[in-house]
């Protein structure tokens, strides 16, 4: 007779660590953030005089899949665009891409002497990274042109705004808690106030509620945020970066009142929300369902989707209903706090001041003496190659 065997019980999944803990979490946001990186350097390339705004972001977006797909292949990884690629005239505070079907959306070019944003990401299994940058639109003839007057102002401001705030929020850390065990962090109140000190040293304004998210897996917009010149209207930041996070840092400077205004173009940044909601509209559950599949929670452009007409019908219930958001993704680097300071994952690289010349400076000495600090601390490994390039930066 033979012997019955007792069912066995079903094992428990495996949990997996997502934090940087984990040496995988670190190596999919630095994957990410190469391609990230050398697809920026291909969109700040194409930003010349006369070029279509439109025609820029499509080219970037198909770069970003491109690369995209060269690593992790055969790997049952969800990996994609963490944002679309943006590129955004001076008078837009927020990501802007344009659509195809909108003719005279699609018509609009750079203009020579203009400053432009430009903004996109990759994520690999939910890891994304966002990198922005500048570009001042030169004439076809005069590439190296040296920038100056308002506009060298803004670029320079930026730079040590951005180049403060990093700082500032380095002071977060466990060594430096260990180095003044008595001072606690910077309150986002006085990170407001010096950054808004580095803007009037160059007669430049931050923009109301610039903000910085906490990231985490499939999320860039966590539970905790820095905002710089709050409007009354606006909620206040909770929370300040702690080691083994990975953080969205936002500078933005105007040259006008920093005031935002609603411009009367459509939307056409979007992303999931955790909001519920039986859509009634075949196509505007079409319009879901396929987003859902492509970009989960992360921001997408109409014109990302199969049919981008039909999208913008499809897309108004979702919207109105709330499981879609009109996004206002901020101008980002990513970066992570760690034991030895902030390790940058993505971020242009420095302005040349050589080429941005500004008749302006910084005399503040507290502002001063903390851009002196460094962003990293030696780990004190002398083997190390110090003429080695870090991966992260």
């Amino acid at each position: 007779m033979a012997e019955t065997q007792a069912p066995q019980a079903p094992q428990a999944p495996v949990e997996v660590d997502y934090t940087l803990n984990n040496p995988d979490t670190l190596t999919k946001y630095k994957t990410a953030a190469q391609i990230s990186h050398k697809v920026l350097d291909a969109v700040t390339a194409m930003c010349v005089e006369g070029a279509k705004i439109v025609e820029i972001c499509q080219k970037g977006d198909a770069l970003l899949d491109e690369e995209i797909a060269k690593v992790y292949k055969g790997k049952k990884i969800a990996k994609g665009i963490a944002t679309p690629t943006t590129v955004s005239p001076s008078s837009y505070v927020t990501p802007y891409t344009p659509l195809i079907s909108d003719a005279a959306e699609a018509e609009i070019a750079l203009k020579a002497g203009e400053i432009a944003k430009i903004q996109l990401g990759a994520q690999i299994d939910g890891f994304g990274t966002i990198v922005c940058d500048m570009v001042v639109i030169a004439k076809k003839d005069a590439a190296n042109e040296v920038v100056t007057g308002r506009e060298a102002d803004l670029i320079v401001a930026t730079h040590y705004a951005n180049e403060l705030l990093l700082r500032l929020l380095a002071s977060g850390t466990e060594e430096e808690k260990k180095k003044a065990a008595a001072q606690k962090p910077p309150t986002q109140a006085h990170i407001s106030a010096l950054i808004e000190k580095v803007a009037k040293a160059y007669d430049c304004n931050v923009i109301e509620n610039t903000t910085s998210w906490l990231f985490n897996r499939n999320e860039i917009e966590g539970d905790k945020k820095i905002i710089l010149s709050p409007s009354a209207n606006s909620t206040r930041g909770d929370g300040v970066p702690e080691v083994g996070e990975v953080w969205g840092v936002e500078i933005g400077l105007s040259l006008g009142s920093g005031k935002v205004k609603t411009l009367d173009h459509r939307a056409t940044l979007h992303r999931r929300t955790t909001t519920t909601y039986g859509l009634k509209r075949p196509s505007s559950r079409q319009t879901l369902s396929e987003v859902v599949k492509k970009f989960g929670t992360f921001p997408f452009s109409l014109r990302q989707l199969d049919d981008e007409k039909a999208a913008k019908v499809g897309v108004l219930e979702c919207v109105r209903s709330g499981v879609l958001a009109n996004t206002s993704l901020p101008v980002m680097r990513t970066t992570r706090p760690s034991p030895n300071g902030i390790t940058k994952l993505t971020a242009p690289s420095a302005p040349n001041l050589e080429q941005f010349k500004s008749d302006k400076k910084i005399e503040d000495e507290e502002i001063l003496k903390i851009l002196e600090q460094p962003l990293a601390r030696s780990t004190g490994n002398k083997n190390k190659n110090k003429n080695k390039k870090k991966a992260s930066e």
